[in-house]
């Protein structure tokens, strides 16, 4: 049993781009240079800010859904992640009362700060004000009575001027100044169409990168006083989760998880618990993998850069036939998002597995948000009838848009439907969660063994 005490903190912020995400990697990587043990986490759908936290903590990133495993988990998970941990660090996402489109306070950070009862420190941009900047803290620590702010880690202060106009303005609010940060260009991140580019695309940059923003919180904030501030966190009354709980195993199939460069988008815990149903999860890279691995009997292939690799996608030949052959015999295959785009005929006019008789291109607008799903047909992730909340993240479009037989029919806010099954191929935009609804793999990998 995991301690329910584990100090913990959520990095909070009033709006996208006030500096979370250096804050939050950089206090990963600052506590674990220091010989503590720390957990990483982040609020909501993202696959790419938990590479930098695993590259900060040396300790697999994970994600606290609310929406898309419900509010009864977000505690289990934490707890499940933060196993033999002394610190865990939670970056939050968007401003921090922002949830799912309406749906009040779902899945926003403050939300999880409540159901983890964790001290929230509120990351604040404050290059375009002074005295200003006490209003905006007393708002965010007022609002919400539940939400305990702990703490204000100013970021992109311009001189030290400024600074002491900031901590003379914040003095009457009652929140403590944590933290100081200037402006520092070499922890600026590059990013594109849907966000920061993942670390496995620049692996030695993006450490040089964590490596500044853990100097820069160093420098700049009180580690002594945040720790004080995160063994505060109150006591959790459940148990942590587990995969083996959630699962039963019995012999095992080797199912093959689509990972390197193109395929950066996954959950920890999808292999964790296909892993608990008995299968032997085994990793291969598109790009470079020639064939299958050995004795393959089931393949899932999450999100992820396909439009960027199409090329080199396209050239490994040898897999894609391989993938194509793996489906013709009817065996189970998951693909979200990018594996949906794999699994096409083509992209971009580059020749991709051609299991569906669909292609892919890049769009002019990006699909962004939170979806409640039904499934519209039985396949080897679910049968006809089972609702899952998922996530919808790609600026591609696949044409057509659904197979004669769809995968899920999807409310944003008029149902349609969406996805493909086909034979024992279950492909679609929409990004699950398998804790939520575990029978999912359990299902899927009965399927690897009987097909």
């Amino acid at each position: 049993m995991v301690s329910t005490s584990v100090p913990r903190l959520v990095v909070a912020a009033p709006a996208s781009g006030s500096g979370k995400t250096t804050v939050a990697t950089g206090l990963m990587a600052a506590f674990a240079s220091r010989g503590l043990a720390v957990s990483p986490h982040k609020v909501g759908p993202d696959y790419i800010d938990p590479g930098y936290h695993s590259l900060a903590s040396g300790r697999v990133g994970r994600n606290l859904d609310a929406y898309m495993c419900g509010p009864e988990l977000v505690a289990p998970l934490f707890l499940h992640g933060a196993r033999g941990c002394d610190i865990a660090v939670v970056e939050g996402v968007m401003g921090m009362f922002d949830g799912a489109a309406g749906e009040g306070e779902l899945a926003s950070t403050a939300h999880v700060a409540k159901l983890l009862r964790a001290p929230v420190v509120l990351v604040v941009d404050a290059s375009s004000q002074s005295r200003s900047v006490a209003a905006l803290v007393h708002g965010f620590a007022s609002w919400d009575p539940e939400v305990r702010v702990g703490g204000v880690i100013l970021n992109k202060v311009a001189s030290d001027r400024h600074e002491d106009m900031l901590r003379e303005a914040l003095e009457s609010v009652g929140v403590p100044v944590l933290g100081v940060l200037r402006r520092v260009a070499q922890v600026d991140t590059p990013s594109r169409h849907l966000g920061l580019v993942p670390v496995a695309e620049r692996r030695a940059a993006a450490v040089d990168a964590v490596a500044a923003m853990a100097e820069q919180v160093r420098d700049g904030c009180d580690l002594e006083a945040l720790m004080r501030l995160a063994r505060g966190a109150g006591e959790l009354d459940c148990g942590a989760w587990d995969a083996g709980e959630a699962v039963t195993s019995s012999p095992s199939p080797v199912v093959a998880v689509a990972g390197g460069p193109a395929f950066t988008f996954s959950y920890a815990e999808h292999t964790e618990l296909l892993t608990a149903a008995g299968a032997e999860v085994v990793a291969f890279d598109p790009l470079r993998d020639e064939q299958l691995p050995h004795g393959t009997a089931g393949l899932v292939i999450g999100g992820g850069f396909p439009e960027v690799y199409a090329a080199e996608l396209s050239a490994n030949e040898p897999l894609r036939k391989a993938v194509a052959a793996l489906a013709e015999t009817g065996a189970p295959v998951a693909a979200e998002c990018a594996g949906l785009l794999y699994l096409c005929r083509d992209l971009d006019g580059q020749p991709m597995c051609g299991v569906l008789d669909a292609s892919g291109r890049m769009g002019e607008r990006l699909t962004l948000g939170y979806r409640d799903a039904v499934a519209v047909s039985d396949s080897v992730l679910a049968v006809a009838g089972t609702r899952m909340r998922g996530h919808e993240f790609h600026r591609t479009v696949v044409e057509p848009g659904a197979g004669d037989t769809a995968a899920w029919g999807v409310r944003v806010p008029r149902r349609r439907l969406e996805g493909f099954v086909q034979g024992g191929v279950h492909a679609s935009y929409l990004h699950t969660h398998w804790a939520a609804a575990p029978g999912v793999a359990r299902r899927f990998v009965e399927r690897c063994r009987t097909s």
